[in-house]
């Protein structure tokens, strides 16, 4: 839809009915708008991808043992 809606090429009323076709989307449908929360606060900041947890709740939960193959960092 965006891709008619920059093409000079096409025609005025394509260029309408793309646009309004862009409008009937819902809001939220954006890819952008959308938030990486943790799974058990809801915390939005500083969730890890592949446990979908917040680090503090994966902190707790490593210290538990619950995460197979997960241990404390020791250097």
């Amino acid at each position: 839809m965006k891709a008619i809606i920059s093409d000079m090429s096409k025609s005025d009323e394509e260029h309408y009915a793309a646009r309004l076709e862009l409008q009937q989307l819902p809001r939220n449908s954006n890819p952008t708008r959308k938030r990486n929360r943790c799974a058990i606060t809801g915390r939005p900041r500083g969730t890890f991808r592949k446990f979908g947890l917040a680090r503090n709740k994966i902190r707790e939960i490593a210290f538990r043992g619950e995460i197979p193959g997960l241990t404390k960092a020791s250097w």
